[in-house]
């Protein structure tokens, strides 16, 4: 194992925390974080196009990160869940910063490295039309849009995706997904 999950967590947990959490990824986890994250923007007074913008990319990086988290296998489980994650959502200035992470098998590193690289290079109205294409001529799979939450994601924040792969066994890797939410005044 070169990394630690607890050292990657700390490392993760920069600027202000709203939310932090590791441990297993369930649908009844992610309700109550999208109702605990609603809570503090409000309680910080965040623009209201901010803060639908915040809200709609968290359910998407929870929606991406509960449906393709790999389980471990049973040798691993006695130190962490069987379906583990993490997730933080900090604020560094105006912007947020949604972090997730998860497990992924070695074999999944090179599409998905090819599918971020390709939304990290195109424009606006080009994210736009691969979103429609991807509406219209994609199998909708039973782990969700059959690729649309990362072309959603970068839609909606104007930004690029950052990730990062760190190595864990031989199998497995830990896949990091940052989301930088800009000020509703800055990116709309």
């Amino acid at each position: 194992m070169s990394f630690t999950v607890q050292d990657l967590y700390s490392e993760l947990k920069e600027g202000d925390v709203l939310l932090a959490y590791k441990g297993s990824i369930t649908a009844e986890l992610i309700n109550n974080v999208l109702d605990a994250l609603e809570s503090k923007l409000l309680d910080f007074n965040e623009h209201s196009k901010t803060r639908k913008k915040v809200y709609n990319v968290l359910v998407e990086s929870l929606q991406n990160l509960y449906h393709h988290i790999e389980d471990l296998p049973s040798d691993y489980t006695d130190q962490l869940d069987p379906k583990f994650g993490v997730l933080l959502v900090t604020k560094e200035g105006g912007n947020y910063k949604i972090s997730t992470g998860n497990f992924v098998t070695a074999d999944k590193i090179k599409p998905l490295k090819s599918k971020i690289e390709k939304i990290n290079s195109l424009s606006p109205n080009e994210l736009k039309g691969l979103y429609k294409d991807i509406l219209v001529n994609e199998n909708i799979s039973a782990k969700g849009g059959g690729g649309l939450g990362l072309v959603d994601i970068a839609r909606k924040t104007g930004n690029i995706l950052e990730y990062e792969f760190k190595n864990f066994d031989n199998e497995y890797y830990f896949f990091i997904l940052n989301v930088l939410v800009s000020d509703s005044n800055t990116n709309s």
